[in-house]
């Protein structure tokens, strides 16, 4: 295998598709982006047993071939010659880089090592807007579980129904959901897409208003952007359903700014950095709503203006994720809604997401 490319363009294919290497594995190929030189370009691939990302880019090819090199490291250091014309040639054991008047040698595996990893999927699909997808998955993928407690709280769920596409994500704690229009599919379609597969889709998405599509087929995803083609396993299971948990009356509500809010629990949380729970305390009265927080740094008590409907309350929070809530939010006007201290309550504006927040227990 020989060939010769542009450095940036070879820089920016092979950061893209590192992020489907893994990083800690027993299994050393799962590490590597598979470099294939055919015909008058490159394919690059990598895979760690979810996640599959390919690329595909020009380059002049002397010899064909394919060999698997080390993902991480190879973008890395290709991104330190990238503004050079890059030689890459197959030789024993490894690769030799050529970049001006430099060379180096980098180790590899045989293409034989690395996984098949499936044909094309084309069975159910939806689409919808480019600009759409990447503000619906950056609404709601950081309600996501990061542990493997439950390993489908770890995904969202995705419902295609006619010309809408819903998503929800929860961690045991908290739950968003939001939708955006959907512009075809082939039906109704409902899965559970792992959150590392979505922030990896929006990453490659350029916020326009192209169309994407999206195919599904039994616990597989695939989508194509530009000559990148991204597929991942789908998780399965039941999902829990908004509908279960999601009051449907409160008691209390309170509309205020959400600018004055987050600035001042921003500061409630400087003070409490640390604790584990960012707990901070609403005291929600006629005329304001008081916030308090205490830790052995020092403590903090501002009245933020709101308008309250309803009974008065008082109930203890994560701060942090009331921020992550608001943040998310498009409307500066936002609306907080409770029943009582110790259930569940929710964050909403105008638009079309809605969280939901578990408060946290103070002992007695």
């Amino acid at each position: 295998m020989k060939f010769v490319c542009d450095g940036v363009v070879l820089s920016d294919a092979a950061i893209i598709v590192s992020k489907a290497c893994a990083t800690r594995t027993v299994i050393p190929v799962y590490e590597c982006i598979k470099i294939t030189a055919k015909n008058d370009g490159i394919t690059l691939v990598a895979h760690d047993g979810e996640i599959t990302i390919e690329k595909k880019m020009k380059a002049e090819v002397f010899e064909e071939g394919e060999i698997c090199v080390n993902g991480k490291i190879f973008a890395d250091f290709i991104t330190k010659i990238s503004m050079m014309t890059v030689c890459v040639a197959e030789c024993d054991s490894g690769i030799k880089i050529t970049y001006g008047d430099n060379s180096s040698f980098m180790q590899t595996l045989p293409a034989t090592e690395f996984p098949y990893v499936g044909g094309e999927i084309s069975a159910d699909y939806f689409e919808v807007k480019q600009s759409d997808l990447k503000k619906l998955i950056q609404s709601v993928v950081f309600c996501c579980a990061t542990d493997d407690s439950r390993p489908i709280l770890r995904g969202c769920l995705l419902e295609a129904s006619g010309n809408e596409l819903k998503a929800s994500a929860l961690d045991g704690l908290r739950m968003a959901t939001s939708s955006c229009e959907a512009v075809d599919g082939s039906g109704n379609i409902k899965i559970v897409c792992p959150a590392r597969t979505l922030v990896e889709i929006s990453r490659l998405l350029d916020g326009t208003d192209e169309v994407l599509k999206l195919y599904v087929e039994k616990n597989m995803l695939s989508v194509s952007v530009g000559d990148t083609v991204l597929k991942s396993r789908l998780y399965l299971g039941e999902f829990v359903r908004k509908e279960n948990i999601f009051p449907t009356s409160f008691t209390t509500k309170v509309t205020l700014r959400k600018s004055e809010l987050i600035e001042s629990l921003e500061r409630a949380l400087l003070l409490i950095r640390g604790d584990k729970y960012n707990l901070v305390v609403f005291d929600i009265k006629n005329g304001g709503l008081q916030i308090s927080a205490n830790s052995d740094m020092g403590n903090v008590s501002e009245t933020v203006k709101a308008e309250l409907d309803g009974k008065e309350i008082k109930i203890a929070m994560n701060g942090k994720f009331l921020i992550d809530a608001m943040k998310a939010l498009d409307e500066e006007e936002v609306v907080l809604s409770f029943n009582k201290e110790t259930s569940p309550f929710t964050v909403t504006d105008a638009g079309v997401s809605e969280y939901l927040i578990m408060p946290v227990r103070q002992g007695n």
